[in-house]
């Protein structure tokens, strides 16, 4: 599981369980994204959410912050889609994927394949990152194909 605690307390029974959102409507999604424009297409994830029927601005952030964002239930979609030649860092993603699946939520590519972390320090993910809080991995996986076709 995912546990969260205080980072003033140093009593680790104080830890409590998180969990991702359970929220199955798409429209009714947090979505966030990067706030780096270099890495990710701003572009793409817009039209995903436009697609899905988004209404909430995203929440721009950096760093795996995202991932902890989502698995505590504040979020319920993360989009990363590369631009130009920048390939993902294997360490920019592997702890963060473990979060979410331990707190019910879903990583995967754009395609909707489980991340190859065994490349060694880069990722081969040219069609982006999505992690959901798992029961609207589908429809953002299918909105992402309908983006891309655009």
């Amino acid at each position: 599981g995912t546990y969260m605690q205080v980072d003033t307390d140093t009593d680790v029974n104080k830890a409590r369980r998180v969990y991702a959102s359970r929220e199955p409507d798409p429209m009714m999604g947090v979505f966030m994204e990067s706030v780096e424009t270099a890495h990710s297409s701003h572009n793409i994830s817009a039209n995903v959410a436009t697609i899905l029927g988004v209404k909430a601005t995203p929440i721009r952030m950096d760093s795996q912050v995202k991932y902890g964002v989502l698995a505590r239930g504040d979020a319920t979609i993360i989009m990363r889609f590369p631009k130009g030649n920048y390939i993902e860092n294997i360490w920019d993603h592997v702890a963060g994927s473990v979060v979410i699946e331990e707190a019910g939520g879903r990583v995967t590519d754009g395609t909707g394949r489980k991340l190859n972390f065994s490349l060694g320090r880069k990722m081969d993910n040219q069609r982006g990152i999505v992690v959901t809080n798992g029961s609207l991995h589908e429809a953002v996986i299918e909105a992402v194909t309908e983006a891309h076709e655009k």
